[in-house]
């Protein structure tokens, strides 16, 4: 398994957030994350750090949500060699089969997301 130098969490459940990194540093998958709890604090801070090439994104959060974040990400000119994983407990199929049409988006896992879930995406 390839070890990531940074991951970022776009999220707005502290427990998700705290659960993941957990296991990412468990597993010495990564030991650096970007954590932000809504897609506006996301776009700031990607503009002022290294993009990373994994993010983790929600849909429903407060101020800008996942769909909104992933509007504005695409017109930074880094993104390319990122990759972006919905993580959400949507069980709306629209929100599933948006994920699957959206030109950035390389899958989507649904919450509670398990360890296997992770490896998938890592592997």
């Amino acid at each position: 398994m390839n070890k990531i130098s940074t991951i970022c969490i776009i999220d707005d459940d502290p427990i998700f957030i705290k659960l993941t990194k957990l296991f990412l540093q468990k597993e010495k998958i990564c030991e650096n994350f970007l954590i932000f709890n809504n897609g506006q604090e996301a776009i700031l801070g990607l503009t002022e750090n290294e993009i990373p090439k994994l993010i983790l994104l929600d849909i429903n959060m407060p101020i800008m949500n996942g769909w909104e974040f992933l509007e504005k990400f695409i017109t930074l000119s880094n993104y390319k060699e990122t990759s972006i994983f919905i993580v959400s407990s949507s069980i709306d199929h629209t929100d599933i089969e948006k994920a699957e049409k959206h030109p950035k988006v390389s899958g989507f896992i649904n919450k509670p997301i398990r360890p296997n879930d992770l490896l998938k995406i890592l592997t």
